[in-house]
């Protein structure tokens, strides 16, 4: 088949989708297979054979099984608010909801989801002051939504209710560069404007412009190519109270634009007898809310100023409304202020509501990325070749690259594949793109731009002129092998078959464009241009900060990311792979080294802990503040917290909070002393239970297991126990929040952790003359050598030891030990809420309702690589884990970070904000 007739199928492809969507929209609840019957039953009608229409019913299922819940809220019971107000008030017509709503629909919005966001945001909306009510007043709150999974749809849905309702005056503040800003103004002229701000455009329809003309149409004081500049100002004639449509501005969270706006407001709208704008309600949109790492020291985005300049513009206008948008729970007002009462003091702090968002069903997020085993195994790839190429560590801009590593030739060779199956698959004409994140300098960034473009001219050039030959003449060819492979090894399962691939291979390389997407930039990653055009975009976007926040690349399906950090907010917002991949989410890779996916993996469960976290607390009648402290206290905060605001000499004390936390000592120290010591104490504690417990004594699946074991008992136990200097905070923080609980908990669950089946070879740790356990094994993690091998461990740099895989010790299901049926049931039941395949530890762990201790005896093993054998580094190791019930959100304990820890974590993490050369100043 040549290459133009793969290009024509669409065009029946995209009259079936449309059919199948007529007949089926209203069908409840609609199943999979209805959609199979109805897809086969008219394929004949249209000329497809049977194997062209698994597209259709790929496209029609994701586009009409989709479900989303409405999120839960926190509110401040103590302010007297009435939520229903927007449905009392019978003057209301929601002539710009329903423009969006319609526009949704029309960008294949499942009408379902999009009802459900409408009642989202009304119940936001209620949240906010009804922009009638007379005299001063403000509010204040945050939503807190997930990365890539529809923010922006929300907050312009909130807008178009908030206009309706009478907000004469709306701000968005949008990031920090101007492609981000860009975007978002794209996005509020098609939602909420309906004309096309381009000052070369002859303001066009756009959007909801198109689908209704003779709509009241809002008035964008800034446009695509213009931010709220000294030029824009002096251009406005009129004051706010002068227009009879509501206002919208998207600025960029900068110093000197706030300040722009703040001056026009101040100089054009108020009135010499008062000092601020009295009849023009406000609602101000942050959608850089969640920028808790970045603390630099360059000017015009240092948080304190900016955030000064939000409170000035704020405090001009008498009746205000501040919604902030975060898409991680660890977000900046939580975290960067100093101490909880300068959080709770902070004019932008959330007192009066937090609405947590759910995210539709079919969103690609961080769950089914990392957490979810079957999905992931599909989904990530391994970086172990990327450190001699580009290393992690490096601090300037004129690092030299000369080649790209064999793992990102081959995340290209799959995108390529991909993008061909995509044309099979009837979405030729959709954009598709491919993300490359090495570095935060833009002088490299452009180096492995001219690569990666020589690379694929190559690339080209050998499937140009094989492409169309038989397959065994074809694959004589170098590339076509590469690209074979590719398919051979990622996509082979798929119906997509290597002879029909093979033909329109070229049409899929031909359409890839390199871009490198940073401030720095001339190229124009357009995707609304293009689409305007009628054409698609197939994109190889090269970059760093700018596609590390908030820019959505359009039709992602490969990621290729080689940074290292620990600010868990930038870890999650680097993750542009998530979102919605409607028809090809089954083509999506990312590509990470092995400790990125573990951190990926461990910061996408505590977040999703303090999602579920809300819950508990509506449920509980706690408040916005409680969250705030909670949040702070919260282990994987201080990491944030300490890196931004520490320096090397300090110590500093945090507040820590060990609910529903497991605490594991998964960096082991390696001096023989220390390892001697704490056998014998293992065995001293078994002793102990022995004569004290006889009679609770179980043996569970060869684990030895105690139940309501006294508090004091496992207090005495672990203040002798030898940690690592580097988690010695640890220790003395878990220990007095044991005793800080004890009330509540006044016994633990004591678990001597062992294989089921002893193995030749394996080792015993003997308890006493007549008792053992199995050791367990455990990889340590290696360090990463500048030539990319692993021939050594990793060391902490305090104190010898041995960091084990993944940070943990303990293997899954290790907490289900003693559980009675009752307690395995709610287990399940829990993991069904959260929509699991599997009940994780900390489903065990809420149902246990006490603590429990877990020793474990361990084989420590270090393999150099993936094809050499484990080599024994120490056995019989102890290790140990105390898991704490959830529920007390409110108990915490001091935590000094001092200099061993601060080290440890500044060696872990290379990656500086201050280093960034990609921000728009």
């Amino acid at each position: 088949m040549p290459d133009n007739a793969a290009a024509a199928t669409p065009d029946f492809t995209e009259a079936l989708k449309k059919l199948l969507v007529e007949q089926l929209m209203n069908v409840e609840p609609l199943q999979h297979e209805q959609i199979v019957d109805l897809a086969h039953k008219y394929a004949p009608a249209f000329g497809l054979a049977a194997e062209q229409i698994d597209s259709v019913i790929r496209y029609v299922h994701s586009r009409l099984v989709t479900t989303m819940n409405e999120g839960v809220s926190l509110i401040n019971q103590e302010v007297d608010h009435d939520e229903d107000w927007y449905l009392k008030r019978e003057d209301l017509s929601w002539d710009y909801w329903s423009d969006y709503k319609q526009h949704m629909i029309a960008e294949d919005w499942h009408p379902r989801v999009v009802n459900t966001l409408g009642d989202v945001t009304g119940k936001i909306l209620g949240l906010l002051k009804n922009p009638n009510d007379p005299g001063e007043w403000d509010r204040r709150g945050l939503v807190i939504g997930h990365v890539q999974s529809g923010k922006t749809a929300n907050y312009i849905g909130l807008i178009t209710k908030a206009a309706d309702a009478g907000y004469k005056f709306i701000i968005v503040i949008a990031g920090i560069h101007n492609n981000l800003r860009k975007q978002t103004q794209q996005r509020i002229d098609e939602g909420f404007v309906g004309r096309d701000s381009t000052p070369d455009s002859m303001r066009k329809y756009v959007g909801v412009g198109r689908l209704n003309k003779n709509r009241k149409f809002p008035v964008s004081l800034t446009n695509t190519h213009q931010d709220f500049t000294k030029q824009v100002a002096t251009g406005i004639v009129a004051d706010l109270q002068g227009f009879n449509q509501p206002v919208v501005v998207v600025i960029k969270k900068n110093v000197t634009t706030l300040s722009n706006l703040y001056s026009w407001l101040k100089d054009w709208n108020t009135r010499e007898s008062s000092q601020q704008i009295a009849n023009v309600p406000m609602l101000m949109i942050d959608d850089e809310a969640d920028n808790a790492s970045i603390n630099t020291n360059k000017p015009d985005i240092d948080p304190t100023r900016t955030n000064r300049e939000i409170r000035r513009i704020l405090q001009l206008f008498k009746k205000r409304c501040y919604v902030g948008y975060t898409a991680t729970p660890f977000a900046n007002i939580f975290i960067n202020p100093d101490s909880a009462d300068e959080m709770l003091n902070d004019d932008l702090f959330p007192r009066d509501f937090i609405y947590c968002l759910d995210a539709p069903t079919n969103y690609f997020g961080a769950h089914r990325v990392f957490v979810d085993e079957e999905k992931s195994g599909t989904i990530l790839r391994n970086i172990d070749d990327a450190e001699s190429y580009f290393s992690l560590a490096h601090k300037t801009k004129d690092f030299p690259v000369s080649d790209i590593p064999p793992s990102l030739k081959k995340a290209i060779h799959i995108f390529i594949v991909g993008k061909a199956i995509r044309i099979l698959r009837g979405q030729g004409n959709k954009h598709a793109s491919m993300m490359v994140n090495v570095s935060r300098f833009v002088g490299v960034q452009r180096q492995v731009r001219e690569i990666v473009s020589f690379y694929l001219g190559t690339l080209a050039r050998s499937v140009r002129y094989n492409h169309s030959l038989p397959i065994p003449d074809a694959l004589k060819n170098g590339g076509m092998q590469d690209l074979k492979a590719a398919y051979d090894d990622e996509f082979s399962a798929l119906e997509e078959k290597w002879p029909e691939i093979q033909k329109v291979l070229s049409s899929a390389i031909d359409a890839i464009k390199v871009y490198v997407v940073n401030s720095k930039s001339d190229d124009a990653l357009d995707y609304k241009k293009a689409a305007d055009s009628n054409e698609s975009l197939t994109a190889l976007a090269i970059g760093g900060l700018s596609l590390s926040r908030g820019l959505t690349l359009e039709g992602l399906m490969v990621s290729y990311m080689y940074r290292n950090t620990k600010m868990y907010d930038t870890l999650m917002q680097m993750g542009r792979w998530f979102g919605y991949r409607g028809g090809y989410e089954d083509l999506c890779k990312v590509y990470l080294s092995e400790e990125s996916q573990g951190w990926y993996e461990h910061i996408s469960d505590a977040t999703e802990e303090l999602r579920n976290s809300v819950i508990q607390m509506r449920r509980d009648g706690l408040s916005p503040k409680q969250f705030g402290l909670y949040v702070r206290a919260h282990p994987d905060a201080l990491t944030v917290t300490a890196l931004n605001k520490m320096r090397d000499t300090e110590t500093r004390p945090l507040q820590r909070s060990f609910n529903g936390k497991l605490i594991e000592t998964h960096i082991v120290p390696a001096a023989e002393d220390i390892t001697a010591q704490n056998q014998a104490l293992l065995r001293e504690l078994y002793a102990l239970l022995e004569s004290r417990l006889p009679q609770s004594k179980q043996y569970v699946d060869g684990t030895i297991f105690w139940q309501a074991v006294s508090w004091e008992i496992i207090d005495d136990f672990l203040s002798k126990y030898r940690f690592h200097r580097v988690m010695q905070s640890d220790k003395i923080s878990a220990i007095d929040y044991l005793r800080k609980i004890s009330g509540k908990y006044p016994e633990v669950d004591v678990v001597f952790i062992s294989l089921k089946k002893e193995v030749p070879g394996q080792s015993r740790f003997q308890l006493s003359d007549n008792e053992y356990i199995l050791c367990q094994v455990r990889t340590v993690v290696s360090r990463l050598e500048p030539d990319g091998s692993k021939k050594e461990p990793k060391m902490p740099t305090e104190e010898k030891g041995y960091f084990t895989n993944k940070q943990r010790v303990a293997s899954r299901g290790s907490e289900s030990v003693g559980l009675d049926d009752e307690q395995i049931n709610e287990a399940k039941d829990l993991a069904r809420k959260e929509d699991s395949v599997n009940i994780a530890d900390k489903h065990y762990r809420h149902a246990r309702r006490r603590p429990l201790l877990m020793l474990h005896a361990l084989n420590l093993v270090h393999k150099p690589d993936e094809d050499s054998a484990p080599m024994l580094l120490m056995d019989q190791v102890p290790a140990i884990g105390i898991a704490f019930p959830g529920g007390d959100f409110t108990t915490t304990v001091d935590y000094v970070v001092n200099k061993v820890w601060l080290n440890q974590m500044q060696q872990e993490s290379f990656d500086n904000p201050d280093d960034e050369d990609d921000y728009d100043l």
